[in-house]
């Protein structure tokens, strides 16, 4: 759960909060029993535990097929991101991957912690997968095969320019986005969304994520990892480690900036996705993580701390995402309070300045127009703080879950 100092602060976290425990402890009752189901439930909730959560949602064979989909996708991605593997290894394997999840005995050992255990045992993967129905298979396979040939083509090429940035953020997360698509037309729920927009949801999704992740990249042991487009470091500094250099702050926030700027224009198409959407849970299976892009964004922009160390959304806030995201509403509204957030932080001076705002007010605008503003309550933008009889009544509440979780221990 969020720390005691975070919710003291933003008291209104503590229900969403205990709401997404008890929901976590629900999913974990709900794994199937058979040994190969257990285990990809299990994992996936070892390596994407707010995914896991929000895949819970989703009718049983579509739940399997996301499911499989997702591990097969971060089977892929552990062998990509492993550095230590020759590249005369890992391009081959990345080429023929989308053929190993049909045999029951391949595995591969890379990777660390829990993704080596996924890659070790990946024969659990494959035997859920040949169980899924042909049309998931035949989705499932497609991506990876495009997936597996885009990551081969860029473990041999930088990242230079910004078409380049679109292509590599399309191998990775623009074909997750075209796959789901697939499996949620495969599962009679969905029509087929244009794959413009379905590439544009993946890459909102990965560029957040890239943004983010800059120090843990850059600092990879024993490679750096680089995926910031030298069209855009360039500008800034002369190579992009350099952007983690104190002597370099304003430059990187800069640099940063312009990255953010970049992003925010595929979010227009996210919100076209997702007002198209019929089936509530396929809706928030969707809008939860696109709010978390967003936001994600809000909180990098102009942030030195990127450049520093982690850098992501309170925990409360995701729980409250979670919690809150039932309407097409509640993502107007979310992405119209991130939106005005970001406005806030714009500094007028910055290169990017009057580019950034026009990306903003135009996503501001498209919240507008929906009409729908006014039906969703802002958990956003927040008031004036709250009141000593707020923090009494948290202190309170803790004391009781303190005491029954005491009592239990006892039991036990």
């Amino acid at each position: 759960m969020g720390s005691l100092g975070a919710i003291m602060k933003h008291p209104d976290d503590l229900y969403p909060l205990l709401k997404l425990k008890m929901a976590a402890k629900k999913a974990e009752k709900q794994i199937p029993p058979e040994p190969h189901w257990r285990f990809c439930y299990t994992m996936l909730h070892k390596v994407s535990r707010s995914f896991a959560l929000v895949i819970q949602q989703l009718g049983t064979d579509l739940r399997n097929a996301v499911c499989i989909f997702y591990l097969v996708l971060r089977a892929l991605d552990t062998v990509e991101d492993d550095t230590s593997i020759d590249t005369d290894v890992k391009v081959p394997i990345l080429i023929a991957f989308h053929n190993h999840i049909y045999d029951r005995d391949w595995h591969f050992s890379c990777g660390t912690n829990n993704y080596k255990v996924l890659m070790d045992q990946f024969h659990h993967v494959s035997t859920a997968f040949l169980e899924l129905g042909k049309g998931y298979q035949e989705a499932i396979e497609d991506i990876t095969k495009r997936m597996g040939a885009g990551m081969a083509k860029f473990i041999c090429k930088e990242v230079e320019t910004i078409d380049d940035y679109d292509e590599y953020c399309h191998y990775v997360a623009g074909l997750v986005g075209l796959g789901l698509s697939k499996l949620f037309h495969a599962s009679g729920s969905e029509d087929l969304a244009p794959d413009d927009l379905s590439n544009s949801m993946g890459l909102f999704l990965q560029k957040a994520n890239i943004m983010r992740d800059y120090l843990e990249d850059i600092n990879e042991i024993p490679k750096s990892r680089m995926f910031w487009p030298r069209q855009i470091w360039s500008k800034y500094v002369n190579k992009l480690e350099e952007l983690k250099y104190p002597e370099n702050s304003i430059k990187a926030v800069q640099c940063l900036n312009d990255m953010v700027t970049n992003a925010l224009m595929h979010a227009e198409d996210s919100l076209k996705y997702m007002s198209a959407l019929r089936d509530l849970a396929i809706f928030r299976f969707c809008a939860i993580p696109q709010i978390m892009a967003i936001g994600t964004i809000a909180l990098c922009y102009n942030n030195i701390e990127v450049f520093r160390g982690v850098v992501k959304m309170r925990r409360g806030l995701t729980a409250k995402v979670i919690d809150r995201t039932k309407t097409m509403a509640d993502v107007y509204g979310a992405f119209f309070d991130f939106a005005c957030i970001l406005e806030s932080k714009v500094d007028k001076n910055d290169p990017n300045a009057t580019k950034t705002l026009s990306r903003l007010q135009s996503i501001q605008k498209t919240c507008r127009e929906s009409g729908l503003l006014s039906k969703r309550k802002s958990y956003i933008v927040n008031g004036n703080g709250y009141s000593s009889t707020m923090i009494f009544i948290l202190i309170i509440t803790f004391s009781i879950l303190f005491a029954y979780l005491s009592a239990n221990r006892q039991n036990i």
